[in-house]
């Protein structure tokens, strides 16, 4: 039974006291019963949420009431239960955090938008730049085929990787693509920003793109990382779909993350099942170590160490 939906969406939008919406916005999904993290700046919205099919309902009905937001577009997908433990909403001065000196308006300046069968198309020209707006662990774990993978860890950093790359990248026509479209409206702004004069970028995301009837994913290698408790999701349902990331410790083919189970390290990491027992859940030697020796274990990690 899958009686429950999962929402991503977002809106570049003007709000007032932000603060204040955010904390009356977190009451009102609190009672809905709603769990997830929602970002609310003076720019406008970006969230991600799971409830009951009855609640995510009533929530998008009442977003779409609000002027503000009548325009904004939610991915829906089915679920058998909560995608979230908590429900956060939280005021930041962006809804994505690119802090950039001299900052870029994507109601104003943005790339040429394109839906999922043109996205294809272009993807199948010689012309083209593909660049992945997401951070290098989404990546690894799959991408659109022959896409450039940015080396940095958070999104702000793609600034610093672009200033060493703008060169490669100059007089080319560029596609942009992210996980549900939010990153590469600051992201195509930020490059015609910086002269890159023909942009795209892909509408609605790697989430839109997967649920195309006519493209139905095609391309896309991997899986798509999301961030909730899924934590990957399929994207190509065409005969192609394959992992292509590895085990950090066999390598062999896996798309599993894992956090290692050292509190002060936590990082997450591809890992399989068998590995997951052999190593205790940590991402190496030393981290165990260092759990063991400080009393750092992650609760969830207890049940697979060996005896002390």
């Amino acid at each position: 039974m899958q009686d429950y939906q999962i929402l991503l969406y977002y809106m570049y939008t003007k709000i007032e006291n932000p603060e204040t919406f955010a904390a009356e916005h977190l009451a009102f999904c609190q009672s809905l019963d709603l769990r997830g993290r929602i970002i609310v700046a003076e720019e406008g919205i970006n969230g991600t949420v799971s409830g009951t099919k009855q609640a995510t309902d009533a929530y998008m009905t009442a977003m779409h009431q609000d002027a503000r937001f009548a325009e904004m577009v939610f991915k829906v997908d089915p679920s058998s239960s909560h995608a979230f433990k908590k429900m956060y909403v939280r005021h930041k001065s962006e809804i994505v955090n690119l802090q950039l000196e001299n900052d870029v308006n994507p109601t104003e300046v943005t790339g040429k938008r394109l839906q999922p069968k043109a996205f294809h198309q272009y993807l199948e020209s010689e012309d083209v730049v593909v660049i992945d707006g997401r951070n290098d662990y989404e990546y690894d774990i799959g991408h659109f085929r022959n896409a450039i993978r940015p080396d940095i860890r958070a999104f702000r950093e793609f600034p610093e990787w672009f200033a060493q790359h703008k060169d490669e990248i100059a007089g080319k026509k560029v596609l942009t693509y992210c996980t549900g479209g939010i990153r590469c409206e600051k992201l195509s702004a930020y490059l015609i920003s910086q002269g890159v004069e023909d942009v795209y970028q892909l509408d609605g995301g790697i989430v839109t793109y997967s649920k195309d009837p006519e493209v139905r994913g095609h391309l896309f290698d991997g899986k798509c990382y999301v961030f909730d408790e899924r934590i990957a999701v399929r994207v190509n349902y065409t005969d192609e779909d394959v992992v292509i990331s590895q085990c950090e410790h066999c390598h062999a083919p896996c798309d599993r993350y894992i956090n290692c189970g050292y509190l002060d390290c936590h990082r997450q990491h591809l890992c399989c099942e068998e590995c997951e027992k052999v190593y205790h859940g940590f991402c190496d030697e030393d981290c165990e170590r260092r759990a063991k020796a400080e009393n750092r274990v992650d609760a969830n990690v207890e049940h697979l160490q060996s005896p002390a």
